[in-house]
């Protein structure tokens, strides 16, 4: 009998037991990070080859007490090491661990490296060469404070790596992680298992070799323990012809696939076909492409298991798009799979909340540095009394039914009236209903779901179910994918807080206005390139431009820059503080093919600027922030406060019969007529003409006013 020990992902430990106990071994005693157990030959085989939770299986050699490096070199040097491997075998070092002497895991894998080779030259033999890649032999080596054990690394390359993974998608899962997955989930053999984002498929794939009996490293070519003298190649190849017959017998019952891999990446689901016929268990699987939206169980008749793990953001803060796909995911478990069981595994339990199902079961587990978490689900039988006369989108669903249908009626009106004027880009629901404080834009085949910051008295948790609920809803009623769906919060900003950075994504696609192509992105930054509200003025500017020297202040995008030079303007001048926009609206322009050197952009405080410009202009068109203390200005702005300072500028630039089209967002702006008046300008509000079908019910997000010199 030899003393072994077997090594696994920390918190896996009694699993393995469980496994290496059913394999044959014996007096299994757990520690962290791994399992001690005695095994015959046969038995030893077995759990290298079998073994599915295992990441490495060593052979301990020697261990002693290390205060030094010199204490090191002699426990090592001290062995002997010609009864495990001869000099014609390149070997490598895995050292883990430090204490106060032995301060780096390198130098210590060196000392250790010297000893053994200083041992081969003693005994009159070659100095055996290292191989970091591919070596012959591997020596593991852990120290533990004072306490160093010296082992034989039996399995060679780590017991995780099947060989049958040829790629992978992003974040993909460690074959053992998988394997400890299912075998937690409480999936039983011979019913469906259905991952509704599979990726690469290895929880399936992990599932199915389970299945089919078929032993996980069958197929491996090279082990630690080939060049190792203590081998039993007798009892190897009885163990390896086991695993064989087994795999062959299970083949030969031809049984019918009830494993199902759904993902809305084809590019993804083709790897996990390959991964699949890799692993021998393609026959068993089907895969199709399907957004978890629109998921349908594959196997209604029948009793399974659902197992999934959904993408996760270390902060869902920096992923809010998320609460929408486990919102909704959550909602088709309940819609399609009443009476199965469902297990998800992912490192952020607020995610996992936005399922709105109660978990029976819980454990953690490590995915690579993250802490994560494995809940199991019982799902409920669906109740069948609501499945009569639906709706378009899942009345069987009472999610946010009210918003629902508020919203499936302003798509009616809205989207008829947005294609007949030539919008890609407009609004479909605006705070409508008190309960449910957001804005739903359309950007064409995206939608974006903006939050308003909910009033102090509102229970926070209660603001956030039913923002939950009305995504959720929102994906019902547009029937878009779940990743084409971006969620903000949105509060009250000041200055130029409207223009941080978010993301950076760096996703930038085109919508069609009145026939202009502006680049919107939906994604990077709090607004999307493009104030849908200013969609009117936008127009106006365009029908008043022609002929005539434009300056657009405060540019933001330049867009309404683009419809300006469209109309035929004679000459555009776009001024903004931020690179960023600046930069964005020379996209714009060239996008509509707007060239020339008739159209500048400027990049300065538009203020400063302002104060200093000797040119004139017939059409200018400023929308100034609300308020801003940039740092890169030289005093506040308050557009209440300083309107009037701001006129007498814009009076100095304006030719006599020229147009200020003059724009804020500050609610309750009041013009300083009488000011106005002593500068010889008029003004006339128009407010309520240039506020667009779907802003209708938000009749004071802007004003807007037309000033002219008095005759």
């Amino acid at each position: 009998m030899k003393q072994l020990f077997a090594t696994t992902a920390r918190g896996f430990e009694e699993l393995l037991k469980v496994e290496l106990t059913e394999l044959g071994a014996t007096e299994c005693k757990i520690a962290q990070g791994g399992v001690h157990f005695q095994a015959d030959d046969e038995t030893l085989y077995r759990s290298l080859l079998w073994s599915r939770l295992a990441s490495r299986i060593l052979l301990p050699i020697v261990n002693g007490k290390v205060y030094s490096d010199l204490d090191l070199y002699s426990i090592v040097t001290g062995q002997d090491w010609l009864s495990y491997f001869d000099e014609k075998a390149t070997f490598f070092v895995d050292f883990n661990g430090t204490n106060q002497e032995i301060r780096h895991t390198q130098f210590g894998a060196m000392r250790v490296k010297d000893a053994i080779v200083d041992y081969f030259e003693r005994q009159g033999k070659a100095r055996p060469n290292v191989d970091k890649d591919y070596p012959d032999v591997r020596i593991h080596a852990y120290l533990n404070k004072e306490e160093l054990v010296v082992s034989l690394d039996l399995s060679g390359e780590a017991l995780h790596l099947r060989g049958y993974r040829e790629d992978t998608g992003q974040a993909p899962l460690r074959e053992t992680l998988a394997a400890a997955i299912v075998l937690r989930s409480g999936w039983k053999k011979g019913t469906p298992l259905v991952d509704p984002m599979c990726g690469s498929g290895t929880l399936l794939i992990e599932a199915a070799q389970m299945e089919a009996q078929i032993a996980p490293q069958l197929h491996r070519l090279h082990w630690g323990f080939d060049c190792w003298k203590g081998h039993n190649q007798n009892a190897w190849d009885k163990v390896k012809a086991e695993a064989v017959q087994q795999a062959e017998t299970y083949f030969n019952q031809n049984p019918k696939p009830h494993f199902y891999g759904f993902d809305l990446d084809h590019r993804v689901l083709k790897k996990a076909q390959k991964n699949a016929q890799n692993a021998g268990v393609a026959h068993l699987i089907q895969w199709k492409q399907g957004d978890v939206a629109a998921l349908k169980n594959p196997s209604p008749d029948e009793v399974g298991t659902v197992i999934c793990n959904p993408p996760y953001g270390e902060r869902l803060g920096t992923t809010p798009a998320l609460i929408a796909l486990y919102s909704v995911f959550g909602q088709r478990l309940k819609n399609e799979f009443g009476g199965w069981n469902a297990s998800i595994f992912s490192s952020e339990s607020t995610l996992l909340d936005c399922l709105r199902m109660r978990s029976y079961r819980q454990f953690k587990a490590k995915n690579g540095p993250l802490d994560c978490v494995q809940k199991n689900y019982q799902i409920s039988e669906r109740k069948e009394s609501a499945a009569e006369n639906p709706l378009e989108f899942d009345r069987t669903s009472t999610v946010a039914v009210d918003f629902a249908n508020r919203l499936q009626k302003n798509i009616k009106k809205i989207e008829k009236w947005a294609k007949q004027q030539g919008l890609d880009a407009y609004r479909l629901y605006d705070a409508d209903l008190p309960e449910y404080n957001v804005a739903v834009d359309r950007y064409g085949d995206h939608i974006v779901v903006q939050e308003y910051a909910a009033p102090k008295n509102i229970d926070e948790n209660k603001a956030r179910q039913r923002l939950l609920d009305a995504v959720t809803a929102t994906l019902q009623v547009t029937g878009i994918e779940t990743n084409k769906l971006i969620l903000k919060v949105r509060q009250k900003q000041k200055g130029t807080n409207q223009y941080e950075k978010l993301a950076n994504k760096g996703e930038y696609f085109y919508v069609n206005e009145y026939g202009a192509q502006l680049w919107v992105n939906l994604t990077d930054y709090l607004d999307t390139g493009l104030f849908l509200d200013h969609r009117l003025t936008r127009k106006m500017l365009g029908e008043m431009a022609k002929g005539k020297d434009f300056l657009n202040l405060f540019a933001y995008t330049g867009s309404a820059t683009v419809h300006a030079a469209l109309g035929g303007a004679k000459s555009t001048t776009t001024v903004d503080m931020s690179n960023t926009y600046l930069n964005w609206a020379e996209q714009n322009l060239i996008l509509n093919d707007i060239e020339g050197k008739q159209h500048k952009l400027i990049q300065a405080d538009c203020l400063q600027w302002l104060e200093k410009c000797d040119r004139q202009f017939d059409l200018i068109f400023v929308d100034p922030p609300t308020f801003s203390n940039s740092k890169r200005m030289e005093d506040s702005w308050d557009v209440q406060r300083d309107h009037i300072k701001l006129m007498r500028n814009l009076k100095r630039i304006l030719r006599p019969n020229g147009t200020i089209v003059f724009s804020n967002n500050k609610r309750g702006f009041k013009m300083d007529f009488e000011a106005l008046d002593e500068l010889g300008l008029s003004a006339v509000e128009i407010s309520a003409k240039t506020l667009p079908l779907d802003f209708e019910r938000n009749k004071q997000i802007h004003n807007c006013w037309l000033v002219t010199m008095k005759a």
